[in-house]
Parts: structure tokens; C-alpha cells; sequence
């Protein structure tokens, strides 16, 4: 995997909105950030050029509207943050990162269940 830009809570929450509905103007992007924060509308638009130089999303012109989509996938970026968060606070070691998350997080029988279940098919996939 290449190298993905580097991108910011906020421009994030933009991406999300890219990745689940794309293409997508930057008015429906608006429309729904300014619904669940208090950004202005210039700063939503910031955040798409931004996303635009970083080379995460493109556009294609539709008339007086553009409509955005990803050059970036949402698997490869989760993947990608999930790395730097594991090398940053536990050193790229899994076990203690798995370990913490589960004594201090609430954990249903079905999420034990679907863990050891993803856990031993790694396993059977390493053999």
C-alpha cells in the first residue's frame, strides 16, 4: 500500500461522507456537516480543497456543481491509522493493544464469541 496522505479529524468526517455517498456535491456535504456541527459553510469547503491538494478525493464538474469521490479507499485508510496508532502507543506490539482493549472495554458474550472466532481463523490462515 502506498503511502496515504495525511488527514485530520476534521477532514475525516468529510471523507466519511465521500466514502459512503459518492459522487456528492459539496452542497450535500454542507448540508449534512452544518446538520452535525458547527462548522460554516467556508470551512467545510476548506476542508474538501484541502482533501482535494492531498490527492484523497477528486472531482468531476457537473455544471455549476462538483461532485466529489474518493482516490483513496476507506479500507486501506482504517488500515493505515490503525498502524500508526499501533506504533505510536504500543510500540506496533498487538498483544498489549488486544490486551487493553479488553479489560477496559465492556465486551458482550457475542463480541468474546466473534473475537476468538476472527482469532483462530487467523490462526488456521497462518498454518
Amino acid at each position: 500500500m502506498d503511502r496515504l496522505p495525511e488527514i485530520s479529524e476534521a477532514e475525516h468526517q468529510v471523507m466519511k461522507l465521500i466514502w459512503g455517498d459518492n459522487p456528492i456535491t459539496a452542497m450535500e456535504i454542507i448540508r449534512e456537516l452544518t446538520r452535525t456541527t458547527d462548522w460554516k459553510p467556508n470551512t467545510i469547503k476548506t476542508f474538501i480543497n484541502r482533501l482535494l491538494k492531498k490527492g484523497a478525493v477528486g472531482f468531476e464538474k457537473s455544471g455549476k456543481e462538483y461532485n466529489y469521490y474518493p482516490l483513496i479507499k476507506e479500507a486501506d485508510f482504517v488500515k493505515s491509522e490503525s498502524r500508526l496508532f499501533l506504533n505510536r502507543i504500543f510500540g506496533g506490539s498487538l498483544k498489549p493493544m488486544l490486551l487493553a482493549m479488553v479489560e477496559n472495554e465492556d465486551l458482550t458474550l457475542e463480541d468474546i464469541e466473534d473475537l476468538r472466532g476472527r482469532i483462530l481463523e487467523r490462526g488456521q490462515e497462518e498454518s
